[in-house]
């Protein structure tokens, strides 16, 4: 097969470049916030007085409820206990670009599902945020002073799925729900499982489900893995062979090819690459500037242009630092704005938009989901976060997000919504419009495997 001739895909999968963050959080790193209780969560003022005699006809103030009325109303309403949930997101270290883009969703997520209120079965939402930095000392540290000092009832988080992997065991010591996001590691959902881990963000191993019948029928059956050597990499590159190697794919190495992520001469994998000639290389790569590194090695070495890169698109700010010359290029993306036609990414857009001055990125939909999530549960347990009223509620639960329908698998704890297949058409449309859908993967067919204790 004669590679040059086909499309081929180009995809920084989880490639974070520290400088450039603006798009995911308009440049700064949102502050610990604390407690932040609103003007609806303030102690019940005196009530109304509303006339008694029968026989005095009703002035048009006392028709219409006044607006003081109405927020003494709200009031009463939200007077409940507040709920404190705690927020673990990488906002200033490696994955600080990802990190963000889950926080920033997040917050419009909460907005959303409770109409603005940030208020469920009448309790008032504080959300209490720390910056783990990736780094699982800090994580680990972060997530038991939330529930240890700051009485968190629910744990959501972590852009490192090392540092995620840390923090569902102290959640699950607690009996603290944890949510996942956007950390991607299978494991998570499997090896890792424990019965307070949830995510509602996609699974790695849904890439591969992805793209991979794309990839065959375009480009062929013969491939490599060139994978950063941790959790997530070892995970993905795990996920790609199953899922490539079930469909008639043949790998040119017994194993994956697994380079540290601190590398910085990339020539002895590459030669391996070159030499091996396949049809396409499938990357795995997340960290830092180490990623800027390998693809202007895999640029410069020749490998760019001549074997096809299959993993898929990026955040925002990635795909504007693309080549031009690669707009054709084909490949999977978790989320892009542009993407779904929903009611809720429609508000994510609008609202991401107002606030942040771009539209939503990579891991957006995944904080703004998962909150939907969060507050769809509470509503059905009348507010109550004990795994015992939770757990039952989450599993099997679904709920109409930016994607579409996302469910909850009773299983593993593993939501599961659609993906895409888009061709890059620009990259540098002043709005981010980068894309064109070539195929929306339903839920069901990226559906990762079940892989947890729980699953029959």
């Amino acid at each position: 097969m004669n590679v040059k001739r086909l499309p081929w895909l180009v995809f920084t999968l989880l490639m974070v470049l520290a400088l450039v963050l603006s798009a995911c959080g308009g440049g700064e790193a949102p502050p610990d916030t604390g407690e932040q209780p609103t003007e609806a969560v303030s102690q019940p003022t005196e009530a109304v007085e509303v006339p008694t005699e029968p026989e005095e006809e009703p002035t048009e103030a006392m028709e219409e409820p006044t607006e003081e009325m109405e927020e003494t109303e709200a009031v009463v309403e939200a007077a409940g206990e507040p709920l404190k949930i705690g927020v673990l997101s990488d906002l200033t270290g490696a994955l600080a670009l990802f990190g963000n883009e889950m926080w920033n969703g997040l917050q419009i997520g909460f907005d959303y599902a409770t109409d603005g209120s940030m208020v469920v079965a009448g309790r008032p939402i504080e959300l209490i945020i720390r910056d783990d930095t990736s780094d699982v000392e800090a994580g680990t540290a972060a997530a038991r002073e939330l529930i240890e000092a700051e009485g968190v009832e629910i744990l959501i988080g972590n852009a490192s799925s090392g540092v995620a992997a840390q923090v569902q065991q102290i959640a699950d010591e607690n009996g603290v729900l944890y949510f996942a996001a956007p950390a991607a590691a299978h494991d998570i959902v499997g090896a890792n499982w424990n019965q307070h881990t949830f995510r509602i963000c996609r699974d790695s191993a849904q890439d591969a489900s992805t793209i991979a019948g794309w990839a065959i029928n375009n480009l062929g059956s013969r491939y490599l893995i060139l994978a950063e050597d941790y959790a997530f990499g070892q995970d993905t590159a795990a996920a790609f062979q199953a899922v490539f190697g079930a469909m008639g794919a043949e790998f040119l190495t017994e194993q994956p090819i697994f380079a540290p992520s601190d590398t910085t001469d990339f020539t002895p994998y590459i030669q391996q690459i070159l030499q091996a000639e396949p049809d396409g290389l499938i990357l795995i790569w997340a960290s830092n500037t180490s990623a800027q590194i390998l693809f202007d090695q895999l640029t410069t070495q020749g490998v760019t242009g001549n074997i096809p890169f299959i993993t898929g698109f990026s955040s925002n700010d990635l795909t504007r630092l693309l080549d031009p010359g690669m707009a054709g290029s084909v490949g999977l993306i978790v989320y892009h704005y542009t993407l779904p036609q929903t009611e809720a990414n429609d508000y994510l857009t609008e609202q991401y938009i107002e606030r942040f001055e771009g539209p939503p990125d990579l891991f957006s939909e995944c904080g703004f989901a998962t909150a939907q999530a969060v507050v769809q549960a509470l509503e059905e347990t009348g507010g109550d976060t004990s795994p015992e009223a939770m757990i039952p509620v989450l599993e099997g639960m679904t709920f109409e997000g930016p994607k579409g329908t996302y469910n909850i698998r009773a299983g593993d704890h593993q939501a599961l919504a659609p993906m895409y297949v888009v061709r890059l058409v620009n990259v540098d449309d002043p709005e981010d419009r980068f894309f064109e859908l070539v195929d929306e993967v339903s839920a069901e067919e990226s559906a990762p495997p079940c892989d947890s204790p729980n699953c029959e």
